[in-house]
């Protein structure tokens, strides 16, 4: 017997699925995205699977498919390790084309390049050096100058041949990587463990390769495509078709899908191809790489001193997927605002796992008239948190209500009311002081960007205030190791290491102050923006409106909010109370001081975007305040330079439109290290 409730999901997929492949393939209108309609199959094959007798001629499952880490040896490369400029859209590849015909001519060059389509592999990049024959070397990219020796691993993944097919010098590049079935094994071993999952084959690739014992990168089945010949002591192939054939001859696993493409609408059209034919591989491909054919016009046109300008990587536009939306709670944040936030049920969206989506707001959640029940579009791209785009009122179900916004809310404390902030589309608790305000102060205080105490995470923040231990922030630097072993997880060790952590986040640089005091619109960077105009945390508060909108970042609504924090009497009480327990210093306005070196990047705004391979955000931020640079968390006019790290997200879109200088990773490296 099928439910009901699956028989009715069912025949809404088989009715919609439908509908969407008659309005792409007979009438050329493409009402919701190829991902999407794809996660709509998978749902209705999934029910197919577990209730076959729900399989009917006219389910779409049966129509006929067309066609460097510690511990691990440093090793300089023999040859520098590029990385590619990046086109996202037949536009960007047919100037890419045009700027290799332009040098070409420039260069005398007359006769038309032709290109080489291959699959760009998401997996661990590796560079191999064979004497001989016999396999030498395995190293990872690195920074493109010195990587990571991990020959011990590499050796036992069987399609790595240990010596070739002749006795011949090579260093040849390619990548590493796990299917998808394995990973699930490997997970669900992890889970079994109680170890966390891998989010996608990428890091499950990466954390294999960099395990120090050979047994275990053995055990995860991982596989490699070898795509690029670095060099050799034989006769230089003339092509790159001649190039990945010398590959193959001499036993290397070459990838199978690649083309020669004589025009830019057949490279075009591979990438079509393969943003849906990628999906069905057992390997993750996030695109497709160009390179010129012909060896000689490669060697013309050589490199830009961060990237070669003869390729290039066409990457596939952000992942959208579907979903249900199980729930919509209201989350409380630092200062009160409440944030509508969407339960979905579990989906992988641009490499990871999701089960919820943030709603924004009140007017968000009207605008999308999303209802729990409902069949969503999510859309997450790159470092952007997971957007719904579109509900799909066709598979809503019967019965279905429109979400109301409450008039109170009980975490809020009190009797629970709640207001709407003055020309705003968010809602927040009147009471400014609720538990649930209060401990997510407490939660900021102490986080990563703040204070910075390893060891008080959220669970123990809330314990000691339910437990009366903490009232105010100052208090938590009075704790002793009996205060905490009267708290249930704490022993001897676990409760002097914390206190030794407490003792020394004493010492505190005011920028990390002021983000901790939770003041409305003062994140990370408008602290350290503070911190370089204001010596002290006094100077700050005595600061009138006006001349905090003098300073290049604040506007007015910070600075009055600014204005009006420090304008509370038990604002200005809790500053005093934490003046007698800490050590506040300012680097960042030593470093603004007049007669002293602002740095080679004085002036410069930088926006980063997207994840980073050689430091954490964190990190880069740093190096870039020795420098003398700003830092800011969005793209302006002002914007100097983005530094595009892995899967950048909309602000590289931004910064494009704007015309701001983009930056490599490698660029960023050279000019900070």
């Amino acid at each position: 017997m099928v439910p009901k409730d699956i028989y009715a999901r069912y025949e809404k997929l088989k009715k919609a699925v439908n509908h969407y492949r008659t309005m792409r393939h007979v009438y050329d209108k493409e009402e919701i995205p190829i991902a999407a309609e794809d996660a709509l199959k998978h749902e209705l094959v999934q029910i197919e699977e577990k209730y076959p007798i729900l399989i009917a001629p006219d389910s779409p499952s049966q129509r006929v498919a067309g066609n460097p880490l510690p511990g691990f040896k440093k090793v300089r490369h023999k040859v520098p390790q590029w990385s590619f400029n990046d086109a996202f859209s037949a536009e960007d590849v047919r100037e890419f084309d045009t700027r290799v015909r332009r040098f070409l001519k420039q260069k005398d060059i007359h006769a038309a390049p032709t290109y080489v389509c291959e699959l760009k592999i998401d997996g661990l990049k590796v560079v191999l050096e064979y004497e001989n024959g016999i396999l030498k070397t395995a190293a990872t990219r690195g920074d493109g100058v010195v990587g990571e020796d991990v020959t011990h691993n590499v050796r036992t993944i069987e399609a790595i041949p240990l010596s070739l097919s002749r006795s011949v010098d090579v260093i040849v590049e390619g990548e590493v990587w796990m299917s998808t079935k394995n990973l699930e094994r490997l997970n669900a071993l992890r889970q079994a463990e109680g170890k966390p999952p891998f989010a996608n084959p990428r890091n499950a690739a990466a954390g294999s390769i960099r395990q120090l014992d050979p047994k275990i990168a053995a055990s995860r089945n991982l596989d490699v495509f070898i795509y690029d010949l670095a060099q050799t002591n034989e006769n230089f192939p003339k092509t790159q078709i001649e190039e990945l054939a010398y590959l193959r001859d001499l036993g290397f696993k070459v990838n199978p899908h690649h083309a020669l493409a004589k025009t830019v609408d057949e490279i075009i059209r591979f990438w079509k191809r393969w943003q849906i034919w990628g999906r069905r591989q057992e390997y993750w491909v996030d695109g497709v790489v160009l390179k010129v054919n012909e060896k000689q016009h490669e060697e013309r046109l050589g490199y830009t001193g961060k990237a070669p300008r003869f390729a290039v990587a066409f990457k596939f536009p952000e992942e959208e997927v579907t979903t249900v939306v199980e729930g919509i709670v209201l989350q409380i944040g630092r200062t009160g605002v409440l944030t509508p936030v969407a339960h979905l049920k579990p989906v992988s969206v641009a490499g990871t796992v999701v089960s919820r989506a943030t709603l924004h707001n009140e007017d968000e959640i009207k605008r999308l008239d999303v209802r729990i029940g409902d069949t969503i579009i999510l859309k997450k791209a790159g470092d952007v948190i997971p957007d719904i785009v579109k509900v799909l009122t066709e598979m809503r179900p019967k019965n279905s209500k429109s979400y109301q916004w409450p008039n109170e809310v009980s975490e809020c404390g009190g009797e629970g009311k709640i207001e709407r902030v003055p020309g705003a589309a968010a809602w927040r608790c009147v009471n400014k002081d609720s538990f649930a305000v209060v401990r997510r102060r407490f939660h900021n205080f102490v986080g990563k960007h703040a204070l910075d105490i390893p060891g008080l995470g959220k669970e123990r923040v809330d314990t000691l205030i339910e437990k009366g231990l903490v009232q105010h922030y100052n208090e938590i630097f009075t704790l002793t190791e009996g205060d905490l072993l009267t708290l249930e997880g704490f022993r001897d060790v676990s409760a002097k290491k914390l206190v030794a952590a407490i003792q020394k986040a004493r010492r505190v640089e005011l920028a990390r102050l002021i983000v901790g005091l939770s003041i409305p619109q003062v994140g990370e960077e408008t602290a350290i923006l503070l911190a370089q105009r204001f010596r002290t945390v006094d100077a700050l508060a005595k600061a009138g409106e006006e001349e905090l909108q003098n300073i290049e970042g604040v506007g007015p609504i910070v600075a009055h909010d600014i204005v009006e924090w420090f304008a509370l009497k038990r604002h200005r009480e809790l500053v005093e109370r934490l003046k007698k327990v800490l050590t506040i210093t300012n680097s960042a306005y030593s470093a603004a001081r007049p007669g002293l070196a602002a740095g080679p990047l004085a002036g410069k705004m930088f926006v980063l975007t997207g994840t980073m391979e050689s430091m954490s955000r964190d990190e880069a931020k740093s190096k870039l305040r020795a420098l003398g640079a700003a830092v800011s968390g969005s793209v302006s006019r002002s914007t100097d330079y983005a530094v595009a790290g892995l899967n950048p997200g909309s602000k590289l879109d931004r910064a494009r439109e704007l015309g701001v200088k983009i930056m490599t990773e490698d660029e960023f490296l050279r000019i900070v290290t």
